[in-house]
């Protein structure tokens, strides 16, 4: 067996890193974004329920958003550090920046039954935690601020 590659995501100074939107790879016409919400090993996490409801909450808002059709994947780090976001690239980085903020005010505001969080649509529907996410997405509004597409690119 051949010896794996590195891939790019472990490559990244984890040290380094802080909270906000990075340009984490680009694969043909698909961007990840690195949506950073807690700062590595520092030991403040997303607890799981409020990162599964933050999930929920997200890619509901990104998959009925403007931007629908360019939406390849929303999905939360193993890490509970924050999220992958993956695009098309016919959406701008400051239009990502600017659907991410969108995204988490809604979270923020987000009031009554978490979209598809019943028993027939998700495999883990009691752990969630509403008042959890939209605490992390009040945190990361005041981060994502004044963020913009020179913000995206990785601390060397």
């Amino acid at each position: 067996m051949e010896e794996m590659r590195r891939i790019a995501s472990f490559s990244i100074n984890h040290d380094l890193l802080k909270k906000g939107i990075y340009v984490s790879r680009i694969d043909g016409d698909v961007i990840t974004y690195d949506i950073r919400m807690k700062e590595p090993n520092k030991g403040d996490y997303v607890s799981n329920p409020a990162l599964h409801t933050f999930e929920h909450l997200f890619a509901t808002y990104a998959r009925n958003s403007k931007y629908a059709d360019s939406v390849i994947y929303v999905g939360p780090m193993g890490c509970r550090t924050g999220f992958y976001f993956l695009m098309r690239d016919d959406v701008s980085k400051d239009e990502v920046i600017d659907l991410v903020k969108e995204s988490f005010a809604f979270i923020a505001d987000f009031e009554g039954a978490i979209p598809g969080a019943t028993r027939k649509e998700c495999g883990n529907y009691l752990e969630h935690d509403l008042a959890g996410a939209k605490e992390v997405a009040v945190d990361m509004l005041e981060v994502l601020k004044s963020w913009t597409s020179a913000d995206m690119a990785y601390a060397e």
